[in-house]
């Protein structure tokens, strides 16, 4: 039995948030920034896009294969292992600083998003395990399904990622210097659990 587009762009809306919601470095960024900018979240998103939409493109036209290499997944765990390590050890360090500082990460929200999603390899192996399902379903449908794909896909980024920095942006009237050092000293060890997991996860 033949799916309706319909259909598919509403399983792969609801596969698509249950991927965004997974806590990550994404979530750790986006909560960390959000303390100073309202919006960070939205930022964050296009940040992320500036990557997703290419690796889609890629995927659609073939390269997908290349990217889920064992090679390649290796070289990309290591690095962004590393990336990620290093992000998460600079925020550690100054996350007792002033009440509104943040450090570690960049001072843009939207250089934030391309960072923390280029070097997560966790971003590129959804992507080429159930991310490139969805893509060759949306295929079936030509290349307007790929197009609505990715105009559902990205809103769900956009509206998590707007709801954790408005969520954190609200409630930091309640935020004291000892209570931002917890948040953001777990905000660094989430990246830095995630780095030397990545990097450990090659050798296992």
């Amino acid at each position: 039995m033949e799916t309706s587009l319909g259909l598919f762009l509403l399983s792969a809306a609801a596969i698509s948030f249950t991927g965004v919601m997974l806590p990550g470095p994404m979530t750790a960024a986006t909560i960390a920034k959000g303390y100073g900018n309202r919006d960070a979240g939205a930022l964050i998103a296009v940040g992320h896009a500036v990557i997703e939409i290419p690796l889609i493109a890629a995927i659609y036209f073939g390269f997908g294969h290349f990217l889920g290499s064992p090679q390649v997944v290796k070289v990309m765990y290591i690095v962004g292992g590393l990336a990620l390590f290093y992000l998460g050890f600079r925020m550690f360090r100054t996350a007792g600083d002033a009440v509104g500082e943040i450090g570690g990460l960049p001072t843009s929200s939207l250089v934030t998003g391309i960072v923390v999603t280029g070097t997560n390899p966790a971003f590129y192996v959804w992507w080429v395990t159930v991310g490139m399902a969805l893509i060759v379903g949306a295929a079936k449908f030509g290349f307007a399904g790929i197009l609505l794909f990715t105009l559902v896909h990205w809103p769900c980024d956009l509206a998590w990622s707007e709801f954790l920095s408005v969520g954190t942006f609200k409630s930091r009237k309640w935020w004291t210097q000892k209570v931002q050092k917890v948040v953001f000293t777990v905000c660094a060890l989430i990246l830095i659990g995630f780095g030397v997991w990545f990097c450990l996860s090659v050798l296992l």
